[in-house]
């Protein structure tokens, strides 16, 4: 079983947990929060994204600083979003959590933030309101003596804006957090598997989107349910033209599996 199909298996069992999960006294457990970090492809060499802390805010006054959390075992630091696709993701850490609502995660961004384009390296340039932390809503109940994995998408290729002729990049980022048990995912095929490729999953005006890897196998995660149209875009020089497949259904709780994407001239 190669590594895409045991992440296709890992993350079946997780989408499934909370349908199959149970427990004899659930109200005296804690729930355990995980979060994870992926990203939606962009066309640089590399974003490098210094994570200082991730927290998360258990108070429904969403301005009471005393609700927020740290999260455990941490593994913070610069990561390359850009290796962060495909079932490829960072583990950010965990938290242990009485049963109650979650409402909100932020990340504290430090100052090392970077683009790499034509073999250098250009600063980031942050916000100041942002420096105070990225703020994502979640807004979900969790129960205790459940596992759940928090995935923070952060779509690279809509969060770097260009400042006009300046040669300066600004961070503006783009993020969603998606509990992955409460979502639903698709998989499939492109042919031929050695065409670069991005994979977009579309429902009215969001997309999430993906490369496929070196076998052409590609899997869109923490979709929210409903349908879906996934179009596979190779790049101009390959000469082949774009796939569109429509009414794609996403349940929660399941990966749909489509047919393969065959490219043609």
């Amino acid at each position: 079983m190669n590594k895409f199909r045991i992440l296709k298996a890992t993350l079946l069992c997780t989408i499934s947990l909370l349908f199959f999960a149970s427990c004899d006294d659930e109200n005296d457990q804690n729930a355990k929060i995980q979060v994870s970090l992926i990203d939606a492809p962009a066309d640089y060499e590399a974003v490098w994204i210094d994570i200082e802390d991730v927290q998360i805010n258990v108070n429904d006054d969403e301005d009471d600083e005393s609700g927020w959390q740290s999260l455990e075992g941490s593994e913070l630091g610069v990561y390359d979003l850009l290796t962060l696709t495909n079932g490829e993701e960072a583990f950010l850490g965990e938290i242990e959590l009485p049963a109650g609502k979650i409402s909100q995660i932020r990340l504290i961004l430090g100052d090392g933030n970077e683009l790499t384009i034509d073999g250098s390296n250009v600063d980031l340039k942050v916000p100041s309101g942002s420096q105070s932390g990225l703020k994502l809503n979640i807004h979900q109940e969790v129960e205790g003596g459940i596992t759940y994995k928090l995935v923070i998408d952060f779509d690279a290729a809509k969060s770097i804006v260009k400042a006009g002729n300046s040669g300066n990049y600004n961070l503006k980022p783009v993020i969603r957090a998606k509990m992955e048990a409460l979502t639903g995912a698709i998989s499939g095929v492109v042919d031929p598997a050695d065409v670069n490729t991005v994979v977009y999953g579309i429902m009215n005006s969001d997309s999430v989107s993906t490369y496929p890897n070196e076998n052409g196998e590609y899997l869109l995660r923490a979709l929210e349910a409903g349908t879906y149209t996934v179009v596979a875009v190779p790049t101009e020089e390959s000469g082949y033209e774009t796939i569109s497949v429509e009414n794609v259904t996403v349940s929660t709780g399941e990966i749909t599996t489509i047919d393969t994407l065959k490219f043609v001239n």
